[in-house]
């Protein structure tokens, strides 16, 4: 049996999906989908394209995404979200930004997971993350080294 050689060029992955449970499909308030995501669900499902529209997307804030549901770890989560083994349920029916995440070698939600599960000596722990955005003003402070900005959180 020949050993597998990792060469430098082959890209390495730090995370593992399958040890995580779905930071990326539940912590997002919206997963955005395009006339092409629409499509490949359609044809995944074995449906019109309007029939996929209306069944998995919603209109979010001027955009179109995939619906979401109650989640037993969550509040809320991607309604594609197998909530038993944490798995993408469509799989290669996929929208084409889940398809590029995280876009790196590493996921940092992976990387707290595993940070927080050593800090608390229990692999069953997950740390619950939340994403909000809130208005930051944007100023120029002069330094010495040049212009720097600085944001400033907006205070409502």
């Amino acid at each position: 049996m020949s050993e597998r050689v990792i060469k430098d060029d082959q890209p390495r992955v730090y995370f593992d999906c399958n040890k995580c449970p779905a930071f990326c499909c539940s912590i997002y308030e919206r997963v955005v989908v395009t006339k092409r995501d629409i499509t490949r669900l359609a044809k995944y499902f074995g449906v019109s394209f309007d029939e996929a529209r209306e069944r998995y997307t919603t209109a979010f804030e001027g955009e179109r995404v995939l619906k979401r549901v109650k989640d037993k770890i969550f509040e809320k989560t991607c309604m594609f979200l197998d909530q038993k083994s944490r798995g993408c349920s469509i799989y290669h029916g996929r929208p084409a930004v889940c398809r590029a995440y995280p876009g790196r070698s590493r996921c940092v939600y992976y990387d707290v997971l595993r940070f927080e599960r050593t800090q608390q000596g229990d692999d069953s722990v997950v740390p619950l993350v939340k994403i909000t955005f809130h208005e930051v003003e944007e100023e120029t402070e002069p330094y010495a080294d040049g212009p720097e900005r600085v944001y400033e959180w907006d205070e409502k």
